[in-house]
């Protein structure tokens, strides 16, 4: 069974490679995994079409100058995609591409099944897109559990909630079985998380110091920590020996599991992280500062919330501060009230454990993504 899957960063690599294990772990045949991908699918034996860094790209001037280039890998992709046959092509997050590739494919090749795994975020913006996505994609594997009601309310579809990639973390799965405290340690640890992108970093990190010097001035001993990426560490250590009062940075997944297992709170830059925070059970207080260009389509945004513990929780359960709202004296507040024992801490540590339980599922997320691609194709052959 020859199975094409189209991916556009490294995330979406180890969800593929994941799922290829889990293909064959389920089919009944050999599997063939072909397409696009990086390391991790390499390991599983994809001879990948082109090296995914290329579609690493951020911002609309960047998108811009690389423009011929991108279309050029765009028609190489669907070209090498049709004429492969593949049994069913598997489009993983990176809407801006891997979308454009499967609408192609579902023209010049209605008969190839299309699973599109992780789909764009259609209730935060563009909810129009579910709805279109139904002429060229057969099934959706979700990762959010508020997701399939969504895709069914917005016309788009079907869709399937397998579990967030990051529940098949053992660190975090450690620190989920763990019982937090039920008040703030004494002193108590706060996790400075600024953003795993440049751009974001420069955006926030000095707002996060001048909250750092407020906070400890009311909260003496207060200890913080910075967990960090080797290719951030020496812009993050540059900028955090300015800051009045310095926290620990620390680099690497092992050291950064291990702040969030001794944190009482975070303030961090609105992501991923936020749900991360969330399964860990640290109470949070997100920021965020769009770039100057992104800024200007604001009102593309429909979304009610910004942050994914929000959405899972269905209410505002964690604060969040955007651009003019970004304000050290507020947050450093809004932090000592997190930090230590309070209603405001215990009502929102009492939340992220309802999203935990929604979050939860029973087995493997890939092996659930590997039984909805073999169902497609199943399907499609009746």
């Amino acid at each position: 069974m020859k199975i094409a899957f189209v991916v556009g960063e490294h995330s979406s690599d180890q969800l593929g490679a994941a799922l290829i294990r889990a293909l064959r772990r389920r089919a009944d045949t050999a599997i063939e995994p072909i397409g696009l991908g990086g390391d991790a699918m390499a390991a599983e034996g994809v001879d990948t079409i082109f090296d995914i860094d290329e579609l690493s790209i951020i911002g609309v001037g960047a998108v811009l100058a690389r423009l011929p280039k991108l279309m050029h890998r765009l028609n190489q992709t669907v070209r090498f995609v049709v004429d492969s046959k593949p049994d069913a092509l598997v489009a993983i997050d990176s809407y801006a591409f891997s979308h454009r590739v499967a609408r192609r494919v579902r023209r010049l090749a209605p008969g190839i099944p299309i699973v599109n795994y992780v789909p764009p975020a259609v209730w935060a913006y563009h909810g129009e897109r579910a709805a279109a996505m139904r002429r060229y994609v057969d099934r959706v594997v979700s990762v959010f559990p508020f997701e399939p009601a969504t895709y069914a309310a917005l016309g788009g579809p079907e869709a399937t909630y397998v579990g967030h990639p990051l529940l098949g973390d053992p660190p975090l799965q450690r620190i989920m079985a763990e019982d937090r405290p039920t008040a703030a340690g004494q002193p108590p640890t706060l996790l400075l998380l600024p953003g795993s992108r440049r751009g974001e970093v420069n955006r926030l990190i000095d707002d996060f110091g001048r909250t750092l010097a407020i906070l400890n001035e009311r909260i003496p001993n207060l200890r913080a920590v910075l967990p960090t990426v080797p290719r951030l560490e020496s812009m993050i250590r540059e900028r955090v020996a300015s800051f009045p009062v310095k926290p620990e940075v620390v680099v690497g997944n092992e050291r950064k599991w291990a702040a969030f297992a001794q944190a009482d709170a975070a303030l961090a830059a609105s992501g991923t992280v936020a749900l991360e925070l969330a399964l860990a059970g640290v109470p949070m207080a997100l920021c965020y500062r769009l770039d100057p260009i992104s800024y200007r389509l604001r009102h593309l945004i429909s979304g009610w919330t910004a942050a994914l513990p929000n959405y899972v929780a269905g209410h505002p359960l964690v604060p969040e501060h955007f651009h003019e709202m970004v304000r050290p004296e507020l947050l450093a507040r809004k932090l000592e009230r997190l930090l230590t024992d309070t209603p405001e801490r215990r009502a929102q540590t009492e939340g992220l454990g309802i999203v935990r339980e929604r979050m939860r599922i029973e087995g493997d997320p890939a092996d659930a993504a590997a039984g909805i691609v073999l169902e497609a194709i199943a399907e499609r052959r009746r």
